[in-house]
């Protein structure tokens, strides 16, 4: 008799909330989604709603429960995977947000990582953390918060106000106010914990001027989180899995072996790469980061953040409007031979690893009277691996030099991308069945805490190829591309007036 215990992964991202209903055997049932606003208060600042973070995950959860029903699934539990370090600061009576979000990607407090830096303190939250200082981490994000709130420093000073990324505030809400937790990796993500202790640092709290009274319980990735309040979504469910939405699609990718990497392309792109039970200290800005924990078991890895890859193909959709749907960049892109010179910087919200420039912003090179929207698409679209080969080249010069990549999220689908990053990388990357892996993951972890899964193996077996990409661009052609490539990104970073 078939297994009709379901999980639903609650996949709350950057530009919308899905649900995803998983069978046992993790093949998808159903998918609800919906996407909210992006907020753009200022140059470089990225807000969203916390409310609408809450009103669509809420209506694709429930929607995906009714889908699970109606396919005869049981749902078991719920696992959770969220944007990472987008930081939201809520007050403990009423579950209401003081300030919108700070999104991950929000530069605005590039000056004070600038004066903790100019204070020879970088060493120090690398060393505790993994982590560099920057913006796109929550630490100063939560701050900045407390700092801008009318008595916001007074009132957590009286234990009024709680601070979480997503999963946190999510967690509150389909508590009813009862649970205040979150999950080891998105602690990480803080520059508040410490790597290995896997605690909440003090010195950290006090060089960030955080106060300890804000802040959730750590728990393991897959754990008892708590059960949802039956006003929120009718009936009690068990949350057992939570992690951030890179360590989540590591675990739904099966990277449990040391030199694992996969690659997610979703609205930034995010390499994560196993170092097993071991942090490694990155010598060219990349991170040290958590891939997970598991029964108290540690498991670390090395990653490379890009700010934007999906998210310029939505700017050409939205900002542009040089194409109506995002699909249509793979035939754009096989309609010319080449960009025509065109190269396409999208550093709107600044560049991440291995760059790390706050004050960058996007600029395009080589446009001619010729250049049309397929060039533009193409340059687009070739940005996204470029960057993915600037992650590995500083994972080169770190000593790591991955023989396989494999790839998710949804530039995944894109096999024209998809061959080109092979052909840029030169090495083959591969494509597995199901591309969903960030909701995957979450809801492996929530499959092994209630027993579903009897151990990472299993999660393993459940992984299938669709397609490996093998690559076949010649080396001189490679280096000509990558050479105008690292030309258009020394001329982005340079500033002006």
């Amino acid at each position: 008799m078939a297994d009709s215990r379901a999980i639903v992964a609650i996949d709350q991202g950057t530009t919308s909330s899905r649900a995803i209903v998983f069978r046992a055997d993790g093949s998808i049932a159903a998918v609800a989604q919906r996407e909210f606003r992006q907020i753009y208060p200022a140059s470089g600042w990225v807000e969203h709603d916390p409310e609408e973070i809450w009103s669509t995950t809420l209506a694709v959860t429930r929607e995906a429960i009714d889908a699970a029903a109606a396919a005869g699934l049981r749902v078991a539990a719920l696992g959770i995977t969220n944007q990472r370090e987008t930081t939201i600061v809520w007050d403990r009576e009423t579950g209401r947000a003081i300030h919108n979000a700070i999104v991950w990607q929000d530069r605005r407090t590039a000056g004070v990582c600038a004066r903790l830096r100019e204070d020879g303190l970088e060493d120090l939250v690398t060393d505790r953390t993994g982590l560099l200082l920057d913006p796109y981490f929550s630490a100063t994000k939560a701050a900045w918060i407390l700092d801008h709130v009318d008595g916001a420093r007074d009132r957590a000073a009286r234990g009024e106000l709680a601070f979480g990324t997503v999963d946190s505030f999510l967690m509150w809400r389909l508590t009813g106010g009862r649970v205040h937790v979150t999950d080891a990796t998105n602690a990480a993500r803080t520059n508040l914990c410490g790597l290995v202790s896997g605690e909440w640092d003090d010195e950290l709290l006090a060089i960030f001027q955080v106060p300890p009274s804000l802040l959730p319980e750590i728990r393991d990735c897959a754990a008892d989180f708590g059960e949802t309040d039956p006003s929120v979504l009718g009936h009690r469910l068990p949350v057992l899995g939570i992690a951030g939405d890179q360590q989540a699609a590591a675990v739904g990718q099966a990277c449990f072996r040391p030199g694992d990497i996969k690659s997610t392309y979703g609205t930034g792109c995010f390499v994560i790469l196993n170092t097993g039970d071991t942090p490694v200290r990155s010598h060219n800005r990349l991170l040290g980061t958590l891939c997970y924990r598991i029964g108290g078991k540690s498991t670390y890895a090395l990653e490379g953040a890009i700010f934007v890859s999906g998210a310029v193909v939505q700017w050409l959709r939205d900002g542009l409007g040089v194409i109506e749907r995002a699909a249509e960049t793979e035939h754009l892109a096989r309609s010319v031979e080449d960009t025509g010179g065109v190269y396409l910087v999208p550093a709107f919200t600044g560049l991440g690893a291995p760059f790390w420039d706050a004050e960058a912003r996007g600029a395009m090179f080589g446009v001619t009277r010729d250049t049309g929207r397929a060039h533009l698409a193409r340059a687009a679209l070739e940005a996204v691996a470029y960057q993915t080969r600037d992650l590995f080249r500083a994972m080169a010069e770190d000593g790591v030099k991955p023989g396989t990549l494999r790839v998710d999220g949804g530039m995944a689908a894109n096999n024209w991308l998809m061959q080109f990053l092979a052909d840029i990388l030169a090495i083959p990357v591969e494509r597995p069945v199901v591309t969903e892996t960030t909701a995957l993951g979450a809801a492996a972890l929530a499959a092994l805490q209630a027993g579903i899964y009897g151990s990472l193996d299993d999660v393993a077996s459940s992984w299938a190829l669709d397609r490996r990409f093998e690559p076949s661009m010649t080396p001189a052609t490679r280096r000509r591309l990558l050479s105008g490539w690292d030309a258009a990104v020394a001329r982005t970073r340079i500033r002006i007036g």
